[in-house]
């Protein structure tokens, strides 16, 4: 029996969205519309719409696995930064491209960045069958962002990290924001960070757990 994806589609936007605040229409409306299972490989395609995080991709080679974050934190960061129709956004951390999708239809332009060449593959191919003709799909270190297009109006750190390099923040235009989920664990808090003046300040917004992106460990410092 072949699973009613729309119909799950639909319980995710009542059922994980709107129960944790996400009132953003466009918002809502792109997360109702983009297929999240054509971005879930395999069998785990049944398990597209759990609200918990989804591994996609297992450790390999010493690589840690890679998750598609659980929809209620993706969509709380989302409109935590405030997406605008006109921002050109960097997706760090697009995995198999669901995020990017997402952005692609509330902003201008999505720069998906990738360090994985098979995620970035897939997201490549997936975001093309689904007509995100506002995407391209760049590889490289997260932790290094995509200067090459910058500024950006909006970055979005697809997973936990440790810290927010100061590579990424400078790739901030002016008035730009970028939203993170800073720390592991119960620690863990959302963070909105804004470009006024050249100057960026932030702010923790609320406390979220999702899974950690490659690249954005703290050195373990000397213990005596």
């Amino acid at each position: 029996m072949t699973a009613d994806f729309s119909e799950q589609r639909d319980k995710m936007v009542e059922g994980q969205l709107r129960t944790q605040d996400v009132t953003h229409v466009p918002l809502l409306e792109a997360m109702r519309e983009i297929p999240r299972e054509a971005f879930v490989p395999g069998r785990r395609k049944s398990l597209a719409y759990i609200d918990e995080d989804l591994e996609i991709l297992p450790a390999v080679q010493g690589a840690p696995p890679r998750f598609l974050m659980e929809p209620a934190p993706f969509a709380k960061l989302v409109q935590l930064a405030g997406v605008k129709s006109s921002d050109l956004v960097l997706d760090v951390g697009c995995a198999t491209g669901y995020s990017s999708a997402v952005l692609s239809k509330v902003a201008s332009f999505v720069v998906a960045l990738e360090c994985d060449p098979q995620l970035a593959e897939t997201a490549s191919a997936t975001l093309a069958d689904l007509d995100c003709v506002n995407v391209t799909v760049v590889t490289g270190p997260l932790e290094k962002g995509y200067p090459d297009e910058a500024p950006y109006d909006l970055i979005f750190i697809g997973g936990a990290v440790d810290f927010v390099p100061d590579e990424l923040i400078s790739q901030l235009g002016e008035g730009g924001r970028l939203v993170a989920v800073v720390g592991h664990g119960n620690a863990a808090r959302a963070e909105l960070f804004v470009k006024e003046d050249g100057v960026v300040s932030s702010r923790r917004a609320f406390n979220t757990a999702v899974r950690p992106l490659p690249g954005f460990s703290r050195e373990p410092g000397f213990v005596f």
